[in-house]
């Protein structure tokens, strides 16, 4: 009997050491946020009547009569408790254009960046992201034309830094401190202050996104950009969106102070409609002014204008989006040439793209 009893007990004493231990291991054990990832890629045909590349004049689409490749990317995003991390990799020549500044490959960082959350919605985040400023977007699949903007084009492409975010309801602000326009790393020792307010109205089918970036990217240059992005949602089918924004650039003079700026603006507005779930529209009409010839108009003397108008078609299928598109210009000096390489005012040209996205 006193053995039975003893063994008894024994079992006893592992059964209760196992249920304990079982219950303090999953008492450790958490959930663990997944991962989310973001796939895509696109490619795309260009052509201008005038058998000529060089009329194009904005980014990633410097081609005609070929087909080509743009860009595929793979972004992940994992956040866990307060803190979180954006991975965003690039392949192609869409990427390699984004980051000019570095290396020519085209393989690239399109944003790496870490991110730390206060309960009293403040955020901060440090690394490289997209800028903050204008309305479209490097990511085909993030806009409705596929031809890039001249704001987008002449404006920041990414910043590298720390900024802070807070919410104030439905109204944000973002202050922050970045190395100068599109460097992932540099030794220069100026910096550049970037900031941003939104507020939305109207049950949120109104906003505004008021956009600053400025500094001096060496000691002889300074710098300064106002953006203003109004987006509108007249319904489930149609929607506006407006992009205004102005740059100046100050030299230093023999006296060691700054000179008169030097200055580009422009204002695009994009009409939006998807009068069926496979079918959306999108006409961007763009006026970009570059009077002292800093970007477009560098080779016209007295610097020039030109305005664009972009109409793209949608036609989605699943995860698949094929993008036809007829784009005109026309600008205030012959800075286009046409069918016999003469200078010419104005230019026309026609792209099909496939944009993928899961």
């Amino acid at each position: 009997m006193l053995v039975k009893k003893l063994i008894a007990g024994a079992n006893f004493v592992c059964l209760s050491l196992t249920l304990f231990s079982q219950s303090a291991v999953n008492d450790s054990i958490k959930p663990v946020a997944k991962p989310v990832f973001t796939c895509s890629a696109d490619a795309y045909y260009r052509m201008d009547p005038a058998g000529t590349a060089a009329n194009n004049k904005t980014s990633f689409t410097n081609s005609n009569n070929s087909f080509e490749l743009g860009m595929a990317s793979v972004k992940m995003e994992h956040t866990t408790g307060k803190v979180g991390l954006v991975a965003d990799v690039g392949f192609g020549k869409r990427a390699e254009e984004f980051s000019y500044a570095d290396d020519r490959t085209r393989f690239i960082i399109k944003q790496l960046n870490l991110a730390y959350s206060l309960k009293n919605g403040l955020k901060f985040t440090l690394g490289s992201w997209a800028t903050h400023v204008g309305y479209e977007l490097v990511d085909a699949y993030s806009n409705r034309n596929y031809s890039m903007a001249y704001l987008f084009s002449y404006g920041p492409f990414f910043h590298t830094g720390l900024k802070a975010e807070k919410t104030f309801g439905k109204s944000s602000l973002m202050l922050g401190l970045a190395n100068p326009t599109d460097l992932k790393s540099t030794t220069l020792n100026s910096k550049y202050a970037i900031a941003q307010f939104s507020t939305a109205l109207a049950d949120d089918a109104l906003k505004f996104y008021l956009n600053f970036q400025g500094g001096k990217p060496n000691d002889t240059t300074r710098v300064t950009q106002l953006d203003l992005v109004a987006t509108y949602a007249i319904s489930d089918k149609w929607s506006l969106a407006f992009d205004g924004s102005a740059a100046s650039f100050a030299a230093k003079i023999a006296e060691g102070d700054f000179g008169d700026a030097k200055t580009w603006w422009g204002a695009a507005a994009y009409i939006n409609a998807d009068p069926k779930p496979w079918l959306g529209l999108c006409l961007r009409s763009e006026y970009f002014s570059d009077q002292s010839g800093l970007n477009v108009f560098s080779l016209a003397p007295e610097g020039g204008a030109t305005w664009a108008n972009t109409l793209s078609f949608n036609f989605k299928v699943e995860n698949l989006v094929l993008i036809p598109e007829i784009r005109y210009e026309n600008a205030s000096e012959a800075i286009y040439l046409d069918k016999d390489a003469a200078a010419d005012k104005s230019a026309l040209s026609f792209l099909l793209a496939a944009v993928y996205k899961f």
